[in-house]
Parts: C-alpha cells; sequence; structure tokens
C-alpha cells in the first residue's frame, strides 16, 4: 500500500473528476497525500458505457461520485444516473472497492417535479440499496448557483430569477468534506452539509453580477426554471448540519 509520512495514502477514483466540484474534490485529495484515479468521459472511461471501468478502479479503496446531469427530462435523468450508477456499483464490487461516496442535494427528497432532483433520488436509492459500503453526503446549492440561474434564463439582458430560499455552501468547503469522508469507513447517510445563514437566490445573484460586471436585469418570478414547489424552507439543511466555513462575502471577495 502507498504510504505517506503522518499516515496512509489512499488510492480513491473520483467519478466526475473533470467537473467543477470534482476537480476541488482531485486537488483536496492530492493536497492530502493521496492518489486520485480520475473518472470521465475525457480521461477515456465512460459510466454510461462502462468503458475502461474495470482498468480505473483496480487497487481503488474508495470512490466518490460527483457526477451530474444538465438536461431538464426527468425520464432522461432518472436513466442516466441509474446507468452510470449500476455501472459504476458493479465495476468497485468486481475490484473489491470499500467505499462509495455519493454527493447530492439537500431536498431532493422533497421536490418531486425536478427531473435533477428525480435523478438524484434513483442515485441515492441505488447506492443504499447496492453492494458497496456507502456513505452519501447531502449538500446545498454551491455559492455559484445564483449566477447559473441567471445564465440559464437570460435572454436580451434580462433574466428571471426564482425568490429562493437557499443556505448555500462554498464549493471548496464541499470538496474538502467528501475528501475526509472518502479516507474514513462508511457512515450511511452523512448529515446535511449547508454554508454559514440563508441567503435569498435573487439578491445573490444581483451580487455576483455586481461582482463579475455582468450588467442584466433580474425579474424575481415562480415562472422561471424552478417552481414553488421549492419554497419557504424545502432547500434549506435540517437539524444538526455541519456548516462550512466560508461565508458568501468571502467567497465573493475570492471569485
Amino acid at each position: 500500500m502507498l504510504t505517506r509520512r503522518g499516515g496512509t495514502a489512499v488510492r480513491i477514483a473520483v467519478a466526475g473528476a473533470t467537473g467543477n466540484i470534482g476537480t476541488l474534490i482531485v486537488a483536496a485529495l492530492r493536497g492530502a497525500g493521496h492518489e486520485v484515479v480520475g473518472i470521465s468521459r475525457s480521461l477515456s472511461v465512460d459510466l454510461t458505457t462502462a468503458e475502461g471501468l474495470d482498468a480505473a478502479l483496480s487497487e481503488v479503496a474508495a470512490v466518490v461520485d460527483v457526477t451530474s446531469y444538465e438536461g431538464t427530462d426527468r425520464d432522461a435523468a432518472i436513466t442516466y444516473f441509474g446507468t452510470t450508477t449500476r455501472n459504476l456499483l458493479a465495476a468497485e464490487e468486481r475490484a473489491g472497492v470499500r467505499h462509495h461516496v455519493l454527493l447530492t442535494i439537500v431536498g431532493a427528497d422533497r421536490v418531486a417535479g425536478n427531473a435533477h432532483y428525480a435523478g438524484k433520488r434513483e442515485q441515492e436509492r441505488l447506492v443504499s440499496d447496492g453492494p458497496v459500503p456507502w456513505t452519501i453526503v447531502p449538500a446545498t446549492q454551491f455559492y455559484d448557483f445564483a449566477s447559473k440561474v441567471t445564465m440559464w434564463t437570460e435572454q436580451d439582458g434580462v433574466a428571471t430569477i426564482p425568490p429562493l430560499l437557499v443556505q448555500p455552501i462554498a464549493p471548496e468547503d464541499v470538496a474538502d468534506v467528501l475528501a475526509e469522508v472518502a479516507v474514513g469507513g462508511p457512515q450511511g447517510r452523512y448529515r446535511d452539509l449547508a454554508g454559514p445563514e440563508p441567503q435569498d437566490l435573487v439578491d445573490m445573484a444581483r451580487r455576483t453580477n455586481e461582482v463579475i460586471g455582468h450588467p442584466v436585469k433580474l425579474v424575481p418570478t415562480w415562472s422561471s426554471v424552478l417552481g414553488p414547489e421549492m419554497a419557504g424552507n424545502v432547500l434549506l439543511p435540517g437539524d444538526g448540519a455541519r456548516i462550512g466555513p466560508t461565508t458568501f462575502d468571502e467567497w465573493l471577495a475570492r471569485h
């Protein structure tokens, strides 16, 4: 086994390694001295077909799955997450992987209509019923979520923004927790991860656009990409949540 000063280094695979959160997890694990295997199509490993999976998982102790799906079709999202998760778990079982870590979303079980959330629920079900010991880590929206919604809806300098109440978190803080969890033993369902304070999504979008110098008119409305089923406390963390240290102001100042 790999060794390093102060402890044992672990060989860990990250599914979705080239995405925004995946690159942060890879950096956090490598910064702690661990060996990381990246899983993504750009790295010649395809979760939808299982091509390259067996070779990628050779001698891997744990897998962190942060794959995502950008489509809006509910059935397609369920199919994507179902296919990739089944392929990943089957390959992990063949390779003798001892720990599967899944990043999911706080409130995914409370929002019925959203395609992405439906896919995440299927993913959680497969992991919790699957053959590999697991930890499921629910996190709230990331701090860049407001700017993404602006990008999704903006037309001719106007963007519609749902007036969501969220308690977002810095993706770097989520990456640090996932890296910590991955090198430990399976814990079942982990406590919610969230940022230090609740935020209004419209105000977050306004402040983010000001910082990045992107002039856009924001129109608060539920007739947007996210509906009223997400209103109120639906997206807020539960009791006993683990709170990330980075505030939205601090994150904005860095980004």
